[in-house]
């Protein structure tokens, strides 16, 4: 039995409060596309992008960079249509445009879908199919099996939902070669590998928010402790992973070397999420680990960009 097969359940989609609405800034629509995210996306699709081989105009590059942006601000938008029920609950989403009254549930339904269509649509057109159905099956993935099903049905939601952040890369070189190669995968495994580790340790954080809004995350069903040992087993897991574009040849030596040196330090922080299980010394392990998975995944992709920039003028 899962926590929304209990006689307490939240509101069904359908059953939800209506919004007050209808005042909605051009701000407040922008935040339903989580931008934060968004730069994520667009970040990790660049670097597919360009370590892609091809000779693709610059400007449709440019292009195919906006829609897959716009589509992963899609999937945030569709996100928190479907989520308003627990957002209202949760402290840390209170204040979102649907939950304050600032934008109807309709109203980010229409905004969602519409730039969801559009942007693979216009993907296709200025780059390939190839590229355009992977980047509905992204939005799809993230909307209707991660958030509509594995978020409130299981604690290896955000493992299993994690192919979706993980996905941009991928997009960004088939927009580019209209095909899937080794190199865009390996990105993709270890954007994958990092996401537990990286959400789980916010998540024991936020573990009261979650447990008020009956989320199963991990923390909630299966308890700190748990949590603590599967943060530290994918970090093992992601340190070989991350050196893997040196181990395999399209990154250099320097890449190498950091990605061991960073890997190292996040199975040194996680470590320390597992020594330290209450008390402030553990909310500081977990906020200096979750604020280093974003410093992680960043340095590894800019060293990439960076070496392919170099690369491109010698």
């Amino acid at each position: 039995m899962t926590v929304y097969e209990q006689t307490d359940t939240l509101p069904s989609a359908g059953a939800r409060a209506q919004s007050f609405g209808g005042r909605g800034t051009a701000r407040d629509y922008i935040s339903l596309l989580k931008p934060r995210v968004m730069s994520l996306v667009v970040f990790t699709a660049l670097v597919g992008i360009l370590i892609a081989p091809g000779n693709q105009h610059p400007f449709l590059s440019l292009l195919a960079l906006l829609c897959i942006a716009i589509g992963g601000g899609a999937s945030g938008a569709l996100n928190m249509w479907w989520d308003a029920d627990i957002d209202a609950v949760m402290s840390r989403t209170q204040k979102r445009p649907i939950p304050a009254g600032k934008i109807t549930e309709g109203e980010a339904l229409a905004f969602g879908m519409i730039l969801s269509i559009g942007s693979v649509v216009v993907l296709g057109l200025v780059s390939n199919w190839m590229a355009a159905g992977l980047l509905a099956f992204t939005i799809f993935f993230y909307v209707a099996i991660y958030t509509m099903w594995l978020k409130r049905s299981t604690p290896q939601n955000i493992v299993i939902g994690g192919a979706a952040g993980a996905l941009p890369p991928v997009v960004g070189w088939a927009s580019v070669t209209g095909s899937v190669d080794v190199e865009p995968l390996v990105l993709f495994f270890i954007t994958f590998a990092w996401t537990p580790p990286h959400f789980w340790a916010l998540a024991l954080v936020k573990n009261a928010d979650y447990t008020a809004a009956k989320v199963p995350m991990l923390p909630v069903v299966a308890g700190e402790r748990a949590t603590r040992n599967q943060i530290l087993l994918y970090s093992l897991i992601l340190a070989p992973i991350g050196a893997a574009p040196y181990l395999i040849g399209f990154a250099s030596i320097a890449y190498g070397a950091l990605a061991t040196l960073l890997g190292a330090i996040f199975i040194y922080k996680a470590v320390q999420v597992r020594r330290f299980e209450s008390g402030d010394a553990a909310r500081a392990a977990c906020m200096s680990l979750f604020k280093f998975s974003l410093l992680y995944l960043s340095l590894l992709f800019a060293t990439l960009l960076v070496e392919n920039i170099i690369g491109g003028f010698l």
